[in-house]
């Protein structure tokens, strides 16, 4: 445990918390883009730590929770067929869509399986010749590499019964968006440490540059966050606006080269629509055409949708960081991870979900 618990001490974490105080003059709003770091935050208390004069707001680093209905609704179709072993992450099974989840495909009869690797999925498809096998590829640039790999192995071992129904999302567009909205507050970045082991930081430095923004590379351990937060305010006191490093054991300003081709092989840049939010143009990934007969949405002939999210889910809103969880007149009453009106109420990633967890008992404070 040393290796965790270094970076969880509470003593560092006071001294932290104090530098952070001495250097604030002025009110700051920060977001931390991954759902992960939003988890951390809430479970340890790194918000309550901070001087008043600092807000942390959540961002929409969560897939899970920005993976579009429509998408879920295809999901369900897929694995509603009888001949298809529909392979996901756990974290998707409980994500609603339209009428239903995927844990509702599985109990009602539905080859619906838990995966922990997309090769796991591959494997499957090869053991089950008789079978379609599609697995669910949802993420940001951190899981794109392995669905990369798995696309390109099923290409190479001519595995012809494998396919995926792709979701991914990239986290610089979403950014900008977030900075050129009519409602942002956002004034710095805590980015994504996990995002920038594969891609680098070099693409972050045009939007902390246009925007005026500082963006901070930062892990997911509380005394990570914590000098993520004193090195983003120092930047805005000080008035500039770079891109640093705090997650430098783990992140290089170039990223992983090779992972990166692999993923400039298979995937191809595309619009996305993001749950809550709409469509942002580029902002996702799909399978470039060498791949795309393992384009699950190609194989099975599904068509374009559109389909009305819950009006009374504000997820777009706590995904964009104008509200907390504890706004919604729905949270922990008519919202619950038992029955969810959102994915970020049921994603291990999701602010709401964090805030359920965690906060609950103080909605009303």
């Amino acid at each position: 445990m040393r290796f965790i618990d270094e970076y969880r001490d509470a003593k560092l974490a006071q001294h932290y918390a104090r530098l952070i105080a001495q250097i604030t003059k002025k009110p700051w709003t920060i977001m931390e883009v991954c759902g992960g770091q939003t988890h951390a935050i809430i479970k340890f208390g790194i918000d309550e730590l901070l001087p008043k004069e600092i807000t942390l707001v959540h961002g929409p680093g969560c897939p899970v929770c920005v993976t579009p209905i429509e998408i879920i609704d295809k999901a369900i179709e897929i694995a509603s067929r009888p001949n298809v072993i529909f392979c996901s992450f756990g974290d998707m099974l409980r994500v609603p869509g339209s009428t239903k989840d995927l844990l509702s495909v599985k109990a009602q009869g539905g080859d619906v399986r838990i995966v922990y690797s997309p090769l796991d999925a591959l494997k499957l498809a090869k053991e089950n010749p008789d079978k379609e096998v599609v697995f669910f590829g949802v993420g940001f640039e951190t899981t794109a590499p392995a669905n990369a790999m798995a696309v390109h192995q099923a290409y190479l071992q001519e595995v012809k019964n494998f396919s995926m129904l792709v979701s991914h999302v990239l986290v610089p567009p979403a950014m900008e968006a977030i900075l050129s909205s009519p409602n942002n507050r956002v004034q710095g970045f805590l980015a994504a440490g996990h995002v920038c082991t594969v891609m680098g930081y070099t693409e972050y430095e045009p939007i902390a540059k246009k925007y005026k923004v500082p963006i901070v590379v930062t892990g997911f351990e509380p005394l990570d966050i914590l000098q993520g937060v004193y090195m983003c305010v120092k930047q805005l006191e000080e008035g500039r606006f770079e891109v640093e490093n705090q997650y430098a054991r783990s992140v290089r300003r170039e990223g992983n080269l090779k992972a990166q081709e692999l993923i400039r092989e298979v995937f191809c840049v595309v619009p996305r629509k993001w749950r809550g939010i709409g469509e942002i143009p580029k902002s996702g990934l799909g399978l470039t055409e060498k791949y795309k007969e393992f384009d699950a949405e190609r194989r099975f002939g599904l068509a374009d949708r559109s389909v009305a999210e819950s009006s009374e889910c504000i997820a777009g809103l706590v995904l964009q960081g104008v509200k907390k969880p504890t706004e919604c007149p729905a949270f922990g009453t008519r919202c619950t991870p038992e029955r969810p009106l959102g994915a970020p109420m049921v994603s291990s990633e999701g602010a709401c979900a964090a805030y359920y967890r965690y906060r609950r008992e103080r909605k009303n404070e």
